[in-house]
């Protein structure tokens, strides 16, 4: 895509329906290749519509940004303060306050045109507004295309957790990124 990045920004309630289809084109993208089709199409009617995406907005722990070119939403990053209770994720985030990047999806035809990194950046960015000591995320142990994006931008596996999709449970890495003011 030869075009060029307008905007990052905060989503808002005019971008829900575009949302939650950028979100329904993305979430395949990132599962197993194994995982069962209703199982993902479930996952993204109860987590990724556009309701669901008006809770998040609402929800003050939640920020979630949008990217568009020339005005169309090409990929969206959430972030959640704090750190889940699951033990695992506990141990593999030590420091604290941390953030989590809980969604971070482009579409296909916005790979390549730096749009995943201009969102990273802003993700970061509001991080550190937040005055998180860290950043970390979940990524399914077999996309190691996510993982190498992510290493890029400062993310190291320290651990691992599980995520359930239907009735299969993922293994995920967890990785952290330390914050600097």
């Amino acid at each position: 895509m030869e075009s060029h990045l307008t905007d990052v920004s905060p989503a808002g309630e005019a971008d829900l329906l575009e949302l939650a289809d950028v979100a329904a084109r993305t979430f395949p993208l990132a599962c197993p290749p194994a995982a069962p089709a209703d199982d993902v199409a479930a996952f993204i009617a109860s987590q990724l519509s556009a309701d669901a995406f008006r809770d998040y907005l609402a929800d003050p722990q939640r920020t979630v940004l949008v990217a568009r070119i020339d005005g169309r939403i090409m990929g969206y990053a959430m972030l959640i303060r704090g750190v889940v209770d699951d033990a695992d994720v506990q141990s593999a985030v030590p420091l604290r306050p941390a953030v989590e990047l809980s969604k971070m999806y482009v579409l296909p035809d916005g790979h390549g045109a730096g749009v995943s990194a201009q969102l990273m950046t802003a993700a970061l960015d509001v991080a550190r507004t937040l005055g998180a000591a860290c950043v970390w995320l979940g990524v399914n142990q077999e996309n190691q295309r996510a993982q190498r994006f992510y290493a890029k931008h400062g993310f190291a596996v320290r651990g691992t957790k599980t995520f359930r999709l239907g009735g299969r449970v993922e293994d995920d890495y967890v990785m952290v990124s330390p914050l600097t003011p």
